[in-house]
């Protein structure tokens, strides 16, 4: 049963079982037992509740049989981030702080709240790396996730761990969050789908500053293997909380805009996003991949961002953004007695601890440079897709790189002999974390075995045409039995 059930969608899951082919019991008994044999060589799942997992099977069971009212995701298992994500009782280290490994905190996360309430059942929590402040998955509690490609790689991050249990059929679909392409990052690396929304369509209710997802913008959504399932997640996450004051009142479904035609876009390819540089075999897959799009009738042209600023200036600023709300939690943490910076200071990366210092010297008129740099990136972006349905990139720059044993895991520090951030810069998702606007990493194909992303930058608010276009471009070249190298991977 765990093999057979390990590639079935969520929207599938949810279909069987609510005719009864399947019963909740079986489809959680199925993904536990696979991850108890595959994940010790992931190391993609943290912490698990399996006994609280059987429970909910259970109840999920008795309402199939009553014929009581079943949600969209009845009985389908998923998992959240050990990031900041939450469930009461449930740890929560931050990415894998070595301090809190007992810690915990009473509240739930958008992700956790509302797949709940839909029927699905939470294993567990995900890998990811220290505060999310880097595009790969490692850190010093738990160590690095693993690539089921490829062992010996990363998964990138900073949702790597989710990355990796729905790359290798430990679950269908597992929560991801995106500061500046922590979905899209991992789901590129891993070959799956990773849809980060606009800004305001899935409520962001963190305290205590529910003003805290906009520098940059933050999001919670899901991996997933097909974009109908990102679709159902998406109905799922979506809509109106009056605890977030930029949640959207716009009460749509998604799950239609996945049978769009895209005929007669016009699709523009930014083959470096305005200077980034791109490892020329990565962009080579995406310029071939892009050509779908023309299959499919649209058409495709080439275009320059031209920003004022380099990539190193950009991937800087992406890392002054997010320091503020990283300080606000390391000083919340002071609070409540937890002296992070001063006592475990050593839990942290010195790439971290280097920003963080930049962090707490930053002036009024810093953070006013900053925004206006970000308003620039914001007017360019508006510039093309005013003219464009739809604008393309790689998802990132390089492929995935080796693990390293000493739980600091970096990216390539140079990339076609031009010198990047180790950290993010090789990413070619964070500037769209500077605007907000709907994106999504496709797999694309692969180069020697490892996956390569294509990523998609819709319309603000045009969620629906990059699930369209995704949609269009997965029945065109479809991606899924890149898994079966996943699926057949020693176990060691």
């Amino acid at each position: 049963m765990s093999d057979d059930l390990a590639y079935a969608t969520a929207t599938e899951l949810a279909a069987r079982i609510r005719r009864r082919d399947l019963s909740p019991v079986e489809v959680i008994d199925a993904a536990i037992t696979r991850i108890e044999e595959r994940n010790p060589s992931l190391n993609a799942l943290v912490f698990t509740a399996f006994d609280e997992a059987r429970e909910r099977a259970r109840e999920a069971e008795r309402a199939v049989t009553s014929g009581a009212a079943l949600g969209p995701l009845h009985g389908v298992p998923t998992a959240i981030k050990d990031l900041f994500d939450f469930k009461p009782g449930w740890p929560a280290t931050f990415g894998g702080i070595r301090a809190l490994g007992s810690f915990s905190v009473p509240a739930y996360c958008t992700y956790a709240e509302r797949m709940e309430a839909a029927g699905a059942v939470l294993l567990g929590k995900t890998n990811s790396p220290v505060m999310g402040f880097r595009g790969t998955c490692d850190n010093y509690l738990f160590g690095p996730s693993r690539n089921p490609f490829d062992t010996t790689k990363n998964t990138g991050g900073s949702s790597g761990g989710s990355a990796a249990a729905v790359a290798d059929g430990l679950l269908p679909l597992a929560e991801g969050t995106d500061g500046g392409g922590s979905i899209r990052i991992p789901a590129s690396w891993c070959g799956l789908y990773g849809y980060k929304a606009s800004f305001g369509r899935v409520p962001y209710t963190a305290r205590p500053n529910a003003f805290g997802s906009i520098n940059p913008f933050l999001f919670e959504g899901a991996l997933t293997r097909t974009v109908d399932d990102a679709a159902l997640a998406l109905d799922v996450l979506a809509g109106y909380d009056d605890r977030d004051p930029f949640a959207l009142d716009d009460p749509v479904s998604f799950a239609g805009a996945t049978r769009r035609s895209i005929s007669g876009w016009r699709i523009a390819l930014s083959a470096t996003l305005g200077g980034i540089p791109v490892d020329r075999r990565v962009a080579a897959v995406v310029e071939r991949a892009v050509r779908a799009f023309e299959e499919a009738g649209a058409s495709v042209e080439q275009v320059d961002l031209a920003f004022d600023h380099d990539q190193r200036e950009l991937s800087d600023l992406w890392c002054r953004l997010i320091m503020p709300l990283n300080i606000e939690g390391l000083e919340g943490l002071s609070a409540q007695g937890i002296d992070l910076l001063g006592e475990h200071r050593d839990d942290f990366p010195p790439e971290y601890l280097r920003w963080i210092d930049k962090g707490y010297r930053l002036s009024a008129q810093d953070v006013l440079r900053d925004q206006r740099m970000r308003t620039h990136v914001y007017d360019r972006i508006q510039q093309v897709l005013r003219s464009h349905d739809l604008l393309v990139t790689p998802t990132l720059a390089a492929l995935p790189v080796t693990n390293a044993e000493d739980g600091n895991t970096v990216g390539p520090r140079t990339i076609e002999g031009v010198d990047v951030d180790p950290l993010i810069g090789w990413c070619l998702t964070y500037v769209v974390n500077f605007s907000g606007h709907p994106a999504a990493s496709v797999p694309a194909g692969d180069v020697d075995g490892l996956p390569v992303g294509m990523q998609l930058i819709g319309r603000r608010y045009g969620d629906a045409d990059v699930l369209a276009a995704s949609a269009v471009y997965e029945r065109l070249r479809p991606w899924h039995d890149a898994y079966a190298r996943c699926a057949h991977r020693p176990l060691s």
